[in-house]
């Protein structure tokens, strides 16, 4: 079942590099490949030490188990990540007292994207993909905490830029913010398969991110919508009308 794949792995790892790593950069970087191709689920942790040429209790040792394996390998590539961002907002807290919607959305997107346009944690960026579709039960909650400080600050900083939001919609506009952020780091990919003409292959990381900012700002601040319901304001049918509150 593997045989194919290991072969195609070995490439990919470039082992000439890898065989100069500790044996638990191994274990993370050939289960992050195997996770990524055919899921948690379906990879087991002899598969893993076969593949990384190590005995099986290197990754007990290490690890202490699969499902800490699979956290140690998500801590890596997002706590970095996350420190970046929570850096550079303190950097713009200290500058302003309630900091451009603009510059929030910078801050927060831009470390994301430099992490999927880095050829070397290309694994990492589809094992991220596979889990939105294949959710892990097991990891979930763990993931989930990797980000409570960022969700918490940027909240907050959103807050103090857009002080007419109500916080539900502000939740709901970050919560967009994250999906159009997840959607790019898929890649261009992704994006041609969907556009209606070809995106131009001049499409630069630089050029992503304006349009991003751009985008993501022109939602975070337009004028907030309300939900009216109009079996309560007009006895009746049960629909629901949008309308524009400034």
């Amino acid at each position: 079942m593997f045989s194919c794949f290991i072969v195609d792995l070995n490439k990919r790892l470039n082992y000439s590099k890898v065989m100069g790593n500790n044996t638990k950069t191994v274990l993370m970087d050939t289960a992050e490949a195997l996770f990524a191709e055919h899921g948690y689920e379906a990879t087991s942790l002899r598969n893993i030490t076969s593949v990384a040429n190590v005995n099986l209790a290197s990754v007990n040792y290490h690890f202490g188990g699969k499902e800490t394996l699979l956290e140690a390998i998500y801590a890596r590539r997002i706590t970095p990540m996350n420190e970046e961002r929570l850096t550079r907002l303190s950097e713009l807290e200290s500058q302003y007292e309630a900091i451009p919607v603009e510059n929030i959305v910078h801050v927060f997107v831009d470390p994301a994207l430099k992490l999927s346009r880095d050829r070397n944690k290309s694994h990492f960026i589809a094992l991220l993909g596979r889990s939105y579709l294949e959710p892990t039960p097991v990891i979930q909650d763990k993931v989930r905490k990797m980000f409570d400080e960022v969700a918490e600050r940027f909240k907050n900083a959103f807050a103090k830029s857009l002080p007419n939001m109500p916080p539900k919609e502000l939740y709901w506009r970050m919560h967009f913010m994250v999906g159009v952020l997840a959607y790019c780091m898929a890649g261009n990919d992704m994006m041609r398969m969907i556009a209606s003409s070809h995106l131009s292959e001049n499409n630069g990381s630089e050029m992503l991110i304006k349009r991003l900012v751009a985008f993501v700002c022109q939602g975070m601040e337009a004028p907030v919508a309300v939900l009216i319901d109009d079996e309560k304001s007009a006895g009746g049918t049960g629909k629901v009308s949008l309308e524009m509150e400034i």
